[in-house]
């Protein structure tokens, strides 16, 4: 008989980010993390969506699998906002009558709004019990039938533009995450065409779109692996048909609960025994006469003694039998309630290691831009240095061939030009007395500072 299988269509939103919803995507059952997609509503929630989907903090990558789109959904959604509504967005500036109303950059403005940029919708055939035990062929070929889900999903609904979608094989069980735009046509206010996820998602069309996504993916299942499964009935109240009962652990807790079982039917068995004996000890203690030397003494049988003492031995083994079962069951229930607190605790831990893990990535390219950038300057600053040290020697030569032609020859040429220079803001004070002055000896006024300095450490020593 055909195992049956378990089918998750569960959608994005911003419900996601309540406590409630978060405890609920730490205790996926399914061994992966397709519970904890959250609304994608700017560009950093997308840019996240991007690193998680395609694994951009670690070296798995032949386990990540994009069967539409491309290496960057960031750019892939961008491409669909231009496909979609950069007409509309053209015709709606056309009216508009004032500048400021105009729009730029639809996508941008949608990041800017309270509304969902895109959408993500994560689908999942078959829980962890299922998969623990396929082999890697068995699992790829999965992509035959994800791809068939991508052209059901492009039929059922139309309005829902695929922009990426890619499988992961790095979990325990084998899901897809497809990431599109929601397009709401012919809206009365704005733009004739928007992003609408509320009018193209209500609870009624979902629990539509899921049904009809269910039923073809099994048919797709069933095609490409030759088989003739069924899917598990379809539980209420939620996007997804996996039941605690398919924890990554229950397997051996069933075979504890066997054993306890086992036990149990021997315990009732005793019962049973324990039940008919008791009947026939009654009859004993019923048919016992009084001895003839005193009424209040019975006369008893050996044979009759001898059942009675069984009976009492079947009682103590039956009562043991009992407790033993019942701190098994004791025992059980409290494995099965510690097990599902680590399955929380590393499913949780699991979560906060992947995000740290995008931290820290983000932290080193960051810190290897300003690193590169430190470098630059550096090099920059002692280019500047060596430019500016040959700056200050050529002004120091400039300065003494004025000092000593004017100064020495009473060159009246030399004088013009000093003065020219000097009246047009190029000598300052300083410079103009070094061109006049014989007596001023000729230095740059750095190192006039600096010698001054020198001797004031010089005199502060003594």
């Amino acid at each position: 008989m055909e195992q049956e299988l378990a089918y998750s269509f569960h959608l994005g939103s911003d419900k996601n980010k309540s406590k409630l919803a978060r405890k609920f995507a730490k205790d996926n059952v399914s061994g992966t993390t397709s519970l904890s997609n959250n609304a994608i509503q700017n560009a950093k929630d997308l840019s996240d969506v991007n690193k998680h989907n395609l694994r951009d903090y670690d070296n798995q990558t032949e386990l990540i699998r994009t069967i539409y789109g491309t290496s960057d959904i960031v750019n892939d959604v961008k491409q669909v906002y231009l496909d979609e509504f950069e007409q509309s967005r053209l015709e709606y500036n056309n009216k508009q009558t004032r500048e400021d109303r105009k729009i730029e950059d639809y996508f941008k403005k949608v990041c800017e709004s309270q509304n969902d940029i895109a959408c993500e919708i994560i689908i999942e055939l078959g829980d962890m019990d299922f998969w623990n035990d396929k082999n890697e062929r068995y699992r790829f070929k999965m992509v035959d039938v994800y791809n068939e889900q991508i052209k059901d999903l492009n039929k059922i609904i139309p309005d829902f533009k695929i922009a990426n979608a890619t499988m992961h094989f790095d979990e325990v069980s084998p899901h897809m995450h497809i990431v599109g735009v929601p397009v709401a046509l012919n809206c009365t206010r704005g733009m004739k065409k928007q992003v609408g996820k509320s009018k193209l998602f209500t609870k009624t069309s979902l629990a539509e779109i899921q049904d009809k996504m269910r039923n073809a993916c099994i048919k797709s299942y069933n095609k490409f692996y030759e088989v003739n499964t069924r899917l598990k009935q379809k539980q209420k109240g939620r996007n997804q048909d996996i039941n605690v009962n398919e924890m990554g652990n229950y397997r051996e807790i069933k075979k504890q609960l066997k054993q306890k079982e086992q036990k149990l039917e021997k315990a009732n068995a005793q019962t049973k025994k324990i039940d008919n004996t008791s009947k026939d000890i009654d009859k004993i203690l019923s048919s016992l006469k009084p001895t003839l030397m005193n009424k209040n003494n019975m006369v008893i049988s050996n044979e009759d003694v001898q059942k009675i003492k069984n009976y009492t031995k079947d009682v103590k083994d039956i009562t043991k039998t009992v407790r033993n079962v019942n701190d098994l069951n004791m025992a059980i229930k409290n494995f099965e309630h510690s097990a599902f607190e680590i399955e929380k605790e590393n499913r949780s831990l699991k979560y906060e290691i992947e995000l740290k893990d995008n931290e820290i990535g983000s932290l080193k390219k960051k810190l290897s831009t300003k690193d590169k950038i430190i470098d630059r300057l550096q090099a920059e600053k002692e280019k500047l240095k060596q430019e500016l040290q040959k700056f200050k020697g050529f002004w120091h030569s400039i300065m003494s061939h004025f000092h000593k032609r004017i100064c020495y020859d009473k060159d009246e040429n030399y004088k013009i030009v000093s003065d020219d220079l000097y009246k047009n803001g190029i000598f300052d004070n300083n410079d103009n007395e070094i061109a006049n002055n014989i007596a001023r000896k000729v230095t740059i006024p750095d190192e006039n500072k600096q010698n001054k300095n020198k001797r004031k450490n010089n005199d502060t020593r003594f």
